[in-house]
Parts: C-alpha cells; sequence; structure tokens
C-alpha cells in the first residue's frame, strides 16, 4: 500500500521552517473528501485502495466491477479499454477513458504515480468523473456565500441540471418572467455577465462532498482493497 510518511519541509514568509509527517490516514480521508471517485492500481490491476465514491461506483456495478480485487468494465470491450489505459499508464503516459451504456457516461483519467527510473512499485491513479455538478456540496456553499433566497437556489440548481428557462418555470410552477427576474438577480450577486459565465464559476467551484454521498463508513483496508 502506497505510504505516506516521508517528513515534508514547509517554509513560510515570516515564520521559521517546520518538519511534520503527513500519515496514511490523513491522505486517505482527503480522498474521501473529494467529490470524485478515485482508485489507486497496481501494476496488474489489483485495487490497492479506492475511496468512498469509488466504492460507491463499483457497487452499483452500471460501468464499473471489481472482480478477484481488480478493476474491470461491465462489458469485455470496457474491460479491454481499462486494460489498455492501465498499460499506457505502465509506460508513463496518462489516458482518458470515455464510457457510455445506454444513458450513462462515465470517463476515467488514469494518471501514473511512478517514474520509470524510480524503484518503487508501479502504481496507477484512476479519478472518475463526476456524475452530477448538484451534487457538490460547494454549489449550495456557493448559494450560501452569495446569500440567495431559497427560490434563488432553486432556480441555481436548475441551471445546473441543464434545464432552460421554460422547463424551470414549468417545473417550479412559475410564469417564465419570474425565472428570467430571478436569473438577473443571480447574475448580479455572483457578478455574471450571463448564464454561461455563471455556469463556469459553478464548474470551477471546489469538489466538496456532502455528508449524504458517503454512504455507509468504510473501513480503509491497507492491505488492499475488499469489494462491499
Amino acid at each position: 500500500m502506497w505510504q505516506a510518511t516521508d517528513k515534508i519541509r514547509t517554509t513560510h514568509t515570516g515564520f521559521p521552517a517546520e518538519t511534520r509527517t503527513l500519515s496514511e490516514a490523513h491522505l486517505l480521508r482527503v480522498f474521501d473528501e473529494i467529490d470524485y471517485g478515485m482508485l489507486l492500481l497496481d501494476a496488474q490491476g489489483r485495487i490497492l485502495h479506492a475511496n468512498h465514491l469509488a466504492r460507491h461506483e463499483l457497487a452499483q456495478r452500471r460501468l464499473l466491477r471489481a472482480c478477484s480485487g481488480s478493476l474491470l468494465g461491465t462489458t469485455p470491450e470496457h474491460s479491454e479499454r481499462i486494460q489498455q489505459a492501465l498499460d499506457a499508464a505502465l509506460r508513463g503516459q496518462r489516458r482518458l477513458v470515455l464510457m457510455r451504456e445506454q444513458e450513462r457516461d462515465l470517463s476515467l483519467a488514469f494518471t501514473p504515480l511512478s517514474h520509470p527510473l524510480e524503484d518503487d512499485a508501479p502504481t496507477v491513479l484512476v479519478v472518475m468523473s463526476r456524475q452530477n455538478v448538484c451534487d457538490n456540496l460547494a454549489v449550495r456553499m456557493f448559494a450560501r456565500a452569495l446569500a440567495l433566497s431559497p427560490t434563488e437556489e432553486v432556480v441555481l440548481l436548475a441551471l445546473c441540471r441543464g434545464l432552460d428557462i421554460n422547463e424551470i418555470a414549468a417545473e417550479n410552477g412559475v410564469a417564465v418572467s419570474t425565472i428570467r427576474s430571478q436569473i438577473k438577480t443571480l447574475r448580479e450577486k455572483a457578478g455574471a455577465s450571463s448564464i454561461r459565465r455563471l455556469l463556469q464559476r459553478i464548474n470551477s467551484l471546489p469538489p466538496v462532498v456532502p455528508a449524504l454521498r458517503i454512504v455507509t463508513p468504510v473501513t480503509h483496508n491497507p492491505a488492499g482493497y475488499s469489494h462491499p
């Protein structure tokens, strides 16, 4: 299992240099607080670690699955593309795998964590795409920071879901002019010149996991991944 116990020396202007140790437990907690599924694989494609959202995705078995502790797709084609990306990452190359099954989309970024000249065991980080921007807790934090009213927050979340003005009005049973007025107020509070600019700000927010997205507490297993 990847260890993170090297001492890191940090220097801040006006403060003395400080030496401290980052524990593995701290880094695993960091993984769980990021609103992307993340997996750590070894050279054979075995899952060394999966954060909460990755475990949830694997448990759903929609496009990905874990078989004997290894990462596979739910179809032979997806499994082959995962293996190709893993092989490329082990050669030091980054790969993006795009997967689609009916209405379900998922992209996986494969990033090598080992340098070819280093003698540590090769590992690959796999980061999954975020499935719904509205599930990002930072969106609601953004609404609170702008002091949006409850109705304005509802409109903001509807925009994040890709609804247009007419659809938002119909969904909330109000006039289109009301939604236009609320969007104008949203843009003014956010300092955005258009809906497009507003959504760009939303998409750039930090990926924060809501507590409800952490489905069940999981014991981290340093000896490897255990399928839920």
